[in-house]
């Protein structure tokens, strides 16, 4: 990624906040990704970077996953452009609904698996 990149710090401090004001559905995912739990991997909570805050960040593996509730019905093309923004820095990522997280956390665990696997 092009280091020259900076994170106003405004984002850092909404970062913050939102770390503190977690959806439900944040909640449960991140207690499933915290403290290397999947697999080793660190992941990092409402990680700021540029403009952009990322739900879960996995630096390793360069992976953003991101929990798509009803909101993102209606910013569809912003939500394409952010993707498309990140992968331009080499950053994938992972689209996860809301309902899924919620209702089946143990197919989310194993998605994730196997995009960090390679698979």
């Amino acid at each position: 990624m092009n280091q020259s990149i900076k994170t106003p710090a405004y984002i850092v401090e909404l970062a913050k906040d939102l770390r503190n004001h977690m959806t439900e559905s944040e909640q449960k995912l991140w207690s499933v990704l915290r403290m290397k739990q999947i697999d080793g991997y660190k992941f990092r909570c409402q990680h700021p970077l540029y403009l952009y805050i990322l739900d879960f960040y996995c630096h390793e593996k360069r992976l953003a996953i991101e929990i798509d509730g009803k909101i993102h019905n209606s910013q569809k093309e912003y939500d394409r452009y952010r993707d498309e923004n990140l992968k331009s820095i080499e950053i994938r990522t992972l689209r996860i609904k809301d309902e899924d997280v919620l209702n089946n956390i143990e197919i989310v665990k194993k998605n994730i698996k196997v995009l960090l696997s390679g698979r």
